[in-house]
Order: C-alpha cells, then sequence, then structure tokens
C-alpha cells in the first residue's frame, strides 16, 4: 500500500492484518517504561491508533475522536494512541492511553510501519478497531497523511463491533 505526504511516496513494510483475523497481543511501553500488553481478546473492544507524527492537526484530530468513543459500562471503548519510537512525547488526550513500540510488535504484526522517506520506520496513519473477541473489527488506513479519520463510520464500527459480541468465541 502506498502512503502520500506531501510530495513523498512511502510503502507499508509489511501487509495489515485482514477485517476478522485475530489480533495479536503485543507488548509495549508506556511512558514511564512500564510494559502494558495490547490486543488480543481481553473482553473490552480496543482501539489503536497510529501516526507518523504528532502535529497540532492531529492532536486536534485525536480530541474530536475521543469525544465520539464510549466512556464506562458494558460498552466502555479503550483508546490507544501507538507511536513508533521514543521521539515521540504523550500529547495527554482525554481517553486516550500513550505507548511507544519498544519490542517493535506492533509495528510488524498489525502492519503500520513505514518504509521510505520522509518518515521512514514511524507508523502510517491508521485506526484499527478490535472487538471482545479479538478480532480485527475494522480498521482505517489513510493513503494521503493529511487526510481525516472518518469518525462517522468509525462510531458505526464501534456500535456494530459491541452489538455483536455474544461472549462465546467467533461472532
Amino acid at each position: 500500500m502506498q502512503i502520500q505526504s506531501n510530495t513523498y511516496t512511502m510503502n507499508l513494510e509489511e501487509l495489515p492484518l485482514d477485517i476478522g483475523y485475530a489480533s495479536q497481543k503485543v507488548t509495549m511501553s508506556d511512558i514511564n517504561g512500564k510494559e502494558c500488553v495490547v490486543g488480543g481478546q481481553n473482553g473490552l473492544t480496543q482501539l489503536f491508533v497510529t501516526a507518523p507524527s504528532l502535529d497540532a492537526a492531529f492532536l486536534e484530530e485525536l480530541k474530536s475522536l475521543s469525544e465520539i468513543l464510549p466512556k464506562g459500562g458494558a460498552y466502555e471503548v479503550t483508546a490507544s494512541l501507538i507511536v513508533a519510537n521514543s521521539k515521540h512525547q504523550n500529547p495527554l488526550i482525554e481517553g486516550f492511553d500513550f505507548y511507544i513500540d519498544t519490542q517493535e510488535e506492533f509495528g510488524d504484526f498489525y502492519g503500520v510501519r513505514l518504509k521510505g522517506e520522509p518518515y521512514h520506520d514511524e507508523f502510517t496513519k491508521a485506526l484499527i478497531l478490535v472487538s471482545k473477541d479479538g478480532a480485527i473489527f475494522y480498521d482505517e488506513f489513510s493513503s494521503n497523511l493529511e487526510d481525516k479519520f472518518n469518525l462517522d463510520t468509525l462510531y458505526r464500527k464501534i456500535a456494530a463491533a459491541q452489538l455483536c459480541y455474544t461472549g462465546k468465541g467467533c461472532h
């Protein structure tokens, strides 16, 4: 998949996981170096957001995304902003945990690592929704890093992911 940024064209290093595939449990670190595991089946709906840079426009987009996420109760969505390396600072967006892919597992397993300049080895702009049963339910990979996420579609997919879960394995 080709990814555009201004006049640059990059590619994804690996193929992203397809919808319906089991998500992978991966170990990452928070800003203090504490290891955390995300992905896989954990009984929660999980949203992973990645980006190669955390500029002001992207942070505003994250704030808008945070506003649509269900919080608390049976329909809570855990949201994680995941970056490729420690060059990035935690933007402290309410409702988002901040993780660094210190083990380099997330980028490889989820197929979000960029190849080519100017963001070589950073993560592309993407969101990945994992249902409570641990399956990839929805994803959005921006072919142009300037494009905004489709929050209307994401909101519908979150509702669908939560309503289809039976707690008995395959949905």
